[in-house]
């Protein structure tokens, strides 16, 4: 299959976890997607990341993991965590590069802080490492739709926050699309998922990562706050900082360079080491 696309699933306690992976290089890079995972798991879509990533190909062996299947009341991102060293333990990796979007950020902060062994290098991006009112009042209402069942709105509210006006130009035109497609027979996990990022609190812990960390962040993102990014490079000892000017929280996936950048940094941190 084109770029070694592979779909699949591992145990994870008495649930499972879907994963992707595509890829033959000899670096390991694992991403964990942002709280839209609670809508939606990478099931069968190996081919599609695959090549939109494709850049990440040849030097990396890439995993998509989402959180697992079956997700319990209270649910945590330090949780979250847990379950993700164990799923890597599973599949027989021993350590790899971790990149961290939003919600999945705040999974990577705690796989650094309570399994170093197994990060390698930390790229945190357009993520926060504790409740602030700007993320509070966001994540709030997309609960709300969320447990009114409005997909739609949802998805709307989402994009609003998430993309740059010249992006959403574009994207609005695909607004009478939304709410007929994607849409999942539950909220509940997404709503165990929201209720984890309005709870993450990994910030007194930053100072136990000593990993390689790229922090990145938007100078315009309505969802974490501009802020977040710069609180969490402070505390982090070992790192270094990129602030994307103009951009909000898609800055993944809006700025062009984005990938390049990531893997940029695994490259030249690996031949530091």
């Amino acid at each position: 299959m084109l770029y070694y696309a592979k779909n699949g699933s591992v145990r994870v306690g008495n649930s499972d976890m879907d994963y992707i992976s595509f890829g033959c290089g000899n670096k390991v890079l694992i991403m964990l997607p942002g709280l839209g995972d609670g809508l939606s798991t990478v099931r069968g879509t190996a081919l599609i990341f695959s090549i939109a990533y494709k850049i990440y190909a040849k030097k990396c062996t890439v995993y998509i993991f989402s959180r697992k299947n079956h997700l319990p009341q209270g649910y945590s991102t330090r949780e979250m965590a847990k379950d993700q060293a164990e799923a890597m333990i599973a599949l027989g990796i021993s350590k790899a590069n971790i990149l961290g979007i939003s919600q999945g950020g705040m999974v990577a902060q705690y796989l650094a802080i309570d399994y170093p062994d197994m990060v390698d290098k930390l790229i945190l991006s357009v993520t926060s490492s504790r409740p602030n009112e700007i993320t509070q009042d966001v994540v709030a209402t997309w609960m709300e739709m969320a447990t009114q069942g409005n997909y739609k709105d949802l998805m709307i509210d989402t994009a609003e926050k998430s993309y740059s006006e010249k992006y959403l130009k574009k994207y609005r035109l695909l607004y009478p699309l939304l709410g007929r497609i994607g849409k999942p027979k539950s909220f509940n996990r997404f709503l165990i998922q929201a209720t984890a990022c309005m709870q993450h609190n990994a910030y007194a812990k930053l100072d136990r990562i000593g990993c390689p960390t790229l922090v990145i962040g938007g100078d315009c993102d309505k969802i974490v706050g501009t802020a977040a990014a710069s609180e969490l490079a402070e505390k982090i000892r070992n790192s270094e900082l990129l602030i994307y000017k103009g951009l909000g929280h898609a800055a993944y996936e809006e700025a062009k360079d984005f990938n390049e950048r990531v893997l940029n940094f695994i490259s030249e941190q690996s031949q530091n080491s």
